[in-house]
């Protein structure tokens, strides 16, 4: 379901409240999964999770909302009854780690319509968020559902993110805190912390291709690997069958998902690129006839089932570890990385891209990697910036170039998109979504709706064709844009004999090392803004293959002339 208009993120009065909940041994506790590590639903995650019952802490024949999180991608630990409508909520830590405090997603039953309500989650760690941006908790009603055909919904009033004073060890907690009103009585509803995208989700839709007697033929899908909980790693091969002599003329593309459980705006994404990619348009069928798609659509499955937000079941962040040789311990790095290896003896791949999320900055925007000697490599260092700027100007509502950055910090080495990179894959890129919304076009001001985010798979495949269009015309007026674009930034910035980029100082002005969220800096030069602002919507003729040979044919008949006269 897609809500009729754009959700507009909510505005602060001023008048927002800080609740402080000092320990109390008189407060309820009527939610409580602690002993987590001891079930079987989450020790083995597998999808269903504990097939018995599930016991309540409490009797709940009061008005004491019910709270339940044991199901596949929940998340909430805690849940303490301050007053008799407000509730102190505390989120689960990724599996054997203490940290990264950020998904949520539970069920609440047992409601009463038009009562004022007030949640807070207290036990966040991040200093800023989104929330303090205008972001409002999702919100899914199954009456509302029912009666209808309403979907998940921003919702919220009286939302304020602010550092409370459950600190520890000089480490400070945040909260989050809104109020709400039920729109039914003895209703289901959840709330989460984005757009859910389980594993259940992911293996009905591959099962939908399998079954598809047209898809099928051009998307196989096999197991990569399996996870350290024996769930099954997919990678989907798309491309129109190969003759033998097209098997090593075409190019690759690799995409990837969810590494980190939690970004679920990424599955859809993701999702988007795949309805796109594997459609009956011309240009889907032109795309598959040029590149094979190797994808791999989720990458964490044990951490997606059992709501971490950054971890797999090891503890880890998986995309820090694709450079480690510890293969049991990481399954489904270690073996994407050796399936790209492989692919690039056979064939070019020319595109990589990780899709996440970001849960500071607005928009959609690209993490790249730098040539360290961009004195020699002048013409290098600005071409692995024309897929992003192609992307901005196909995408101008959604997609920030000025956010993107292009340089390899010590810290991300172990990141799939550096790994990639120094693999020898030239255009290798973190694609990161905003978990909140758009500052840009007709969307400023508004959330990203799932629609939305599929949208962002068709317009990836949009900039591909333009990319790779033997009409290299939009090509180069993207490098000469961006060759404009330095030089206007040197004969501002006054450093025409610095090392530093100046492009690149432009896309560090909007992120820090650490992903900060100032999406919108003043510091920004004027001309960069309007530059990368403007939307240039005239939509182009994308080529059938048959254009493009002629094309190619008119092109050798000019150098043959050319050569001639010469």
């Amino acid at each position: 379901w897609t809500p009729f208009f754009p959700e507009p993120v909510y505005v602060p009065t001023g008048l927002e409240i800080e609740p402080v909940y000092p320990n109390s041994k008189e407060d309820t506790v009527v939610y409580l999964a602690e002993d987590a590590y001891k079930e079987p639903c989450f020790v083995y995650s597998r999808v269903g999770g504990n097939r018995t019952s599930l016991k309540q802490p409490v009797d709940n024949c009061d008005n004491t909302l019910v709270f339940e999180a044991r199901f596949e991608s929940g998340n909430l630990q805690k849940v303490v009854k301050v007053a008799d409508y407000e509730y102190q909520l505390t989120v689960r830590p990724d599996l054997f780690t203490n940290k990264h405090t950020q998904w949520y997603y539970f069920q609440v039953t047992n409601t009463q319509a038009e009562i004022a309500y007030r949640f807070t989650i207290v036990n966040f760690t991040k200093p800023s968020s989104l929330y303090n941006r205008g972001m409002k908790p999702l919100f899914y009603s199954e009456k509302e559902a029912k009666i209808h055909n309403i979907g998940w919904q921003r919702m919220g009033d009286q939302i304020k993110y602010y550092k409370n004073n459950l600190g520890q060890d000089g480490h400070h907690f945040f909260s989050l805190t809104w109020t709400f009103q039920f729109p039914h009585s003895k209703d289901t509803c959840y709330f989460a912390h984005c757009y859910p995208y389980t594993y259940t989700n992911l293996q009905e839709y591959l099962s939908g291709i399998n079954s598809d007697p047209v898809r099928s033929k051009f998307c196989k899908i096999r197991v990569l690997c399996h996870t350290l909980a024996r769930n099954m790693v997919y990678v989907l091969t798309i491309t129109t069958p190969l003759k033998n002599s097209d098997s090593r003329k075409r190019k690759a593309v690799i995409l990837t998902a969810r590494v980190h459980p939690g970004e679920t705006n990424s599955s859809w994404i993701m999702k988007g690129f795949l309805d796109y990619i594997l459609g009956d348009s011309s240009d889907a069928r032109l795309l598959r006839d040029t590149f094979i798609f190797k994808v791999v659509p989720m990458l964490n499955p044990d951490g997606v089932i059992v709501g971490n937000y950054r971890c797999s079941l090891a503890g880890r962040d998986l995309n820090r570890n694709y450079t480690s040789l510890l293969k049991e311990s990481y399954p489904s790095v270690w073996y994407t990385r050796n399936m790209i290896h492989r692919l690039m003896e056979k064939r070019e791949v020319i595109l990589y891209c990780d899709l996440h999320g970001h849960s500071r900055k607005q928009n959609i925007f690209m993490y790249g990697c730098d040539g360290s000697n961009r004195s020699k490599a002048k013409g290098l260092y600005l071409q692995q910036r024309i897929f992003p700027l192609m992307l901005s100007k196909n995408c101008p509502n959604k997609f920030s170039f000025s956010a993107c950055k292009f340089n390899v910090q010590k810290s991300k080495e172990g990141t799939g998109r550096v790994v990639m990179w120094k693999m020898g894959i030239r255009n290798s890129f973190t694609l990161e979504a905003t978990f909140c919304g758009s500052t840009l076009g007709n969307k400023r001001g508004t959330h990203f709706s799932t629609k939305d985010l599929e949208s962002m798979g068709y317009h990836f495949c949009d900039s591909l064709l333009d990319y790779c269009d033997p009409d290299r015309s939009k090509y180069f007026k993207c490098l000469k844009e961006l060759e404009e674009m330095e030089k206007h930034m040197n004969l501002e910035r006054g450093l025409d004999d610095s090392d530093t980029s100046l492009v690149e100082i432009s896309m560090d002005v909007e992120s820090s090392s650490r992903g900060s969220d100032s999406s919108e800096s003043n510091d920004t030069p004027t001309y960069l803004l309007k530059l990368t602002s403007q939307a240039k919507n005239k939509k182009k003729h994308l080529k059938t293959k048959r254009e493009r040979n002629a094309t190619l044919a008119k092109r050798r008949n000019h150098a043959r002339e050319s050569h001639i006269m010469n």
